[in-house]
């Protein structure tokens, strides 16, 4: 089975091409000119899309030495997301299912990040704990079938992706914040720099919040602004913000593999890139002997693979799509169940 699957969340343009879950062809465009307003632009970045999805498309069955005919399945990233890219996209994959008569089906965007791990050799076994970390979303899901997703825990305020480029901004290091507070911790190995980790009513819930502010408060009392930070002082603040962050991710998988019984672990989104997370996951599941799925770098970020890659599962377990599928999709967590022990 051949399918096509187009992702336009956000500030990535992406198509890529499957046959079955093996990745034929997976082509992004970042936009880049993001970078010199401190963030996405919605207005910009749809406009991005509409100039790039056609020439991507093209590219894609090039590459790949197919034509529209030969695909079987159409599935197009449905939100959550950035409502001006999201229709670009989406009405791009729904014109193109109505004029070829080729299946159509919309795919939840954090689902195919929760998926993504199917995209690697060794692909994870359900039930398994999944840590989908991302700029918009943050969740700890137990994940039992390709349509039965539990939700143990997500971020009562900021996402862990959001809380690194907001703290990369209050240390004067630039958009995106993910990347640049991993490279100015990079050099450092210790700090003496304390912040707080956030204890939440739900166990596995994630907050953020507190520990942006005690940054920013930090910052405020010991420089005044960012323009007086050394670039030695930069580095210890990131290393410090950094190991907080990840050590309130990994406390909660911990915290879950002593209470549920999965068969591995999963990490996945944007911020799985993150070279100490990953880390971490590596070492916490050495000591349990359960086996790890992580995406490579490729998969972590926004892809149309995961788009195309969660479309075939669902379709394979009966779901089927309409035009009447918006980019209004609600999260996923809305359909979550129970899990018992």
């Amino acid at each position: 089975m051949k399918i096509l699957g187009i992702e336009t969340s956000c500030d990535e343009t992406s198509v890529a091409l499957l046959e079955d879950e093996k990745v034929i062809a997976n082509i992004i465009s970042s936009q880049d000119f993001h970078v010199e307003y401190g963030g996405v632009v919605p207005e910009l970045s749809s406009r991005a899309h509409l100039q790039m999805v056609m020439p991507l498309f093209k590219k894609t069955l090039e590459q790949s030495s197919v034509s529209i005919e030969d695909i079987d399945l159409i599935a197009a990233t449905a939100g959550p997301g950035l409502i001006g890219a999201l229709l670009v996209g989406l009405t791009f994959a729904k014109g193109l299912s109505y004029s070829t008569g080729k299946n159509f089906l919309p795919v939840n965007h954090v689902e195919g990040h929760i998926y993504s791990g199917f995209l690697m050799d060794r692909k994870p076994e359900f039930p398994y704990l999944c840590l989908a970390v991302s700029g918009g979303h943050t969740l700890l899901l137990i994940v039992k079938s390709d349509t039965e997703i539990v939700k143990l825990g997500s971020t009562i305020d900021d996402a862990a992706g959001e809380a690194f480029d907001k703290v990369a901004k209050m240390l004067g290091l630039g958009y995106p914040g993910g990347p640049k507070i991993s490279a100015a911790a990079a050099s450092v190995s210790s700090s003496s720099i304390k912040f707080p980790i956030a204890h939440c009513k739900n166990e596995f819930d994630f907050s953020f919040s507190g520990l942006k502010t005690s940054v920013l408060r930090f910052i405020q009392k010991e420089y005044g602004n960012a323009e007086n930070i050394p670039a030695g002082d930069k580095g210890l603040i990131a290393y410090s913000f950094q190991k907080s962050l990840v050590e309130a991710l990994t406390r909660n998988v911990v915290k879950a593999l002593n209470q549920f019984r999965v068969k591995s672990i999963s990490l996945a989104g944007g911020v799985a890139a993150n070279t100490l997370l990953r880390s971490e996951f590596e070492s916490i599941a050495g000591k349990i002997k359960v086996p790890l799925v992580i995406p490579s770098l490729d998969y972590c970020g926004d892809n149309g693979a995961m788009i195309a890659l969660r479309g075939y599962r669902l379709f394979n377990a009966g779901r089927r799509g309409t035009f009447g599928s918006n980019a209004f999709a609600s999260m996923p967590e809305d359909n979550f169940t129970g899990y018992k022990k």
